[in-house]
């Protein structure tokens, strides 16, 4: 398309060549090529039959093979503006290119047999290439997690600060979110089956038809569809198409991908605003058309925007899985073409944006610390009143004492903007015990961050690990940001 047509921009700037070709039409309509073949071959192997003789023979099948990449796009779209239906349409054109096998592609099939098992083959493919980018995300902050493990920074609760924890303790948050979703997507790609051909209503009643019902031998076309497109098993029952809830499942999947990069990104804004931890910045990225100087966090903020798209679209499988009357209605269709495939081009370029952010996060250890040591006498507190206790001290008192000078030091620094006086206070008290070269010893912001270090340490070698070498073969992918 020219520039005088409206594009997607989840097409132009988001998604991954691999992931717009799952969702393209040479995808699409090759996979019902591949349908109409596996269709005609299973009606061939159990022996379908008029008179005597075999309705569906070699010969068409190899006609059927040799033209399935080929499409006749053309032939195809003449067809639909007379008919106004894109399966017959391509039934049509399938059968101008083989003209032997022309009276026997889709026999017994309704139109579901082709979009909707198509729909679940390509969710599957694109389930496994967001499975491939996801794991790479994880071992990117696994990384990052090992590697700041033992540096201590500020922690918070209500943005405000509280006890330190670790860089890369706060990176495990991060990661577990994504193992859940790892976990959830193996789930539900596990349990995907297709629609297998069960005609208008789900009843098989055209191929009871066709093979003068013969129960035993219609119970092995399913399965045998099923087989050769690379699936386990069908669905056992369904209407017309298979049930919309699967949908569902699979976008929710995405929803909850894009609401843990949501979480990991907002973070991120917040650390750069702190110039604690800063995304990749190129060297002649530009932060702002009238601020020279900025550094704006905009694939972070990508990363969100993009993501609330997706966990909004979940409504939208939702909705339709609510409203299919009986055995179907076509108010699925439109919506379908929209929500799942775009569901999964965004995911996939908010995977792509994570892989990048992840793989180059910027640590300012400096910064870092300087913001830890301003809060760090508040959260001392606690250990030297201890400390003063052992030593004959009055809890009670030494409490009231301590409570008294925070209050003084936060003033200091809230209204006259100082530097935190709150040790050089305690000092001045003999009621403490304590020189400020006391002090000043405990200082050391190791002494706060309790078992993070070990916690990571434990997290990436009995949760993280495991993941990564059961994923061994999918590592190693470079995320390409467009723009």
């Amino acid at each position: 398309m020219g520039t005088d047509g409206y594009t997607s921009p989840l097409s132009e700037r988001y998604a991954s060549k691999e992931m717009q070709y799952i969702f393209s039409q040479d995808k699409k309509f090759t996979t019902w090529r591949k349908l109409w073949i596996a269709l005609a071959e299973t009606e061939m192997e159990l022996g379908l039959s008029k008179d005597g003789k075999p309705v569906i023979t070699q010969e068409m099948i190899d006609e059927l093979k040799a033209h399935q990449d080929d499409i006749n796009y053309d032939v195809a779209k003449a067809r639909e503006k007379e008919v106004r239906h894109d399966v017959m349409s391509h039934v049509y054109a399938y059968g101008q290119q083989c003209p032997k096998a022309a009276g026997i592609i889709h026999l017994g099939a309704t139109s579901c047999y082709v979009g909707d098992n198509t729909d679940i083959i390509l969710m599957k493919e694109a389930l496994d290439l967001v499975h491939k980018k996801l794991v790479n995300v994880i071992a990117a902050l696994s990384d990052f997690a090992e590697k700041y493990k033992n540096l201590p920074t500020l922690a918070f609760t209500h943005f405000q600060p509280a006890q330190p924890t670790t860089v890369g303790k706060r990176a495990t948050l991060w990661l577990q979110e994504f193992l859940m979703d790892l976990a959830d997507l193996e789930y539900v790609r596990g349990s995907l089956k297709l629609l297998g051909s069960k005609g208008t209503t789900g009843t098989q009643a055209s191929f009871q038809e066709l093979f003068n019902g013969d129960q035993e031998t219609i119970d092995k076309i399913d399965p045998m569809i099923a087989q050769k497109m690379g699936f386990a098993a069908c669905y056992p029952v369904s209407g017309q198409t298979y049930s919309r809830k699967v949908d569902t499942r699979v976008v929710n999947v995405l929803a909850g991908i894009a609401a843990s990069a949501t979480k990991m990104s907002n973070d991120i804004r917040l650390l750069q605003h702190l110039k604690e931890v800063e995304e990749p910045f190129e060297k002649n990225q530009i932060g702002s058309s009238a601020m020279a100087y900025k550094r704006n966090p905009m694939r972070s903020e990508r990363i969100a925007s993009l993501a609330r798209y997706v966990m909004v679209d979940a409504l939208n499988p939702a909705i339709t899985s609510a409203v299919q009357w009986f055995e179907r209605t076509l108010d699925d269709s439109a919506n379908k073409r929209l929500s799942v495939a775009e569901g999964f081009l965004a995911t996939d370029g908010i995977l792509d944006l994570c892989i990048n952010v992840t793989s180059g996060l910027v640590v300012y250890e400096k910064v870092i610390t300087k913001h830890l040591l301003a809060e760090l006498p508040f959260m001392a507190t606690e250990n030297i009143m201890m400390d003063a206790v052992k030593e004959g001290g009055n809890r009670q008192e030494l409490h009231e004492e301590i409570r008294t000078l925070s209050m003084e030091a936060g003033m200091n620094v809230k209204k006259e903007g100082k530097e935190n006086n709150l040790l050089e206070l305690i000092a001045a008290r003999p009621i403490f015990g304590k020189t400020l070269e006391d002090l000043l010893k405990v200082m050391d912001p190791a002494n706060y961050v309790g078992r993070a270090p070990l916690q990571v340490e434990q997290f990436l070698k009995n949760d993280v690990q495991p993941v990564l070498e059961a994923n061994h073969a999918e590592l190693g992918v470079q995320a390409e940001i467009k723009v």
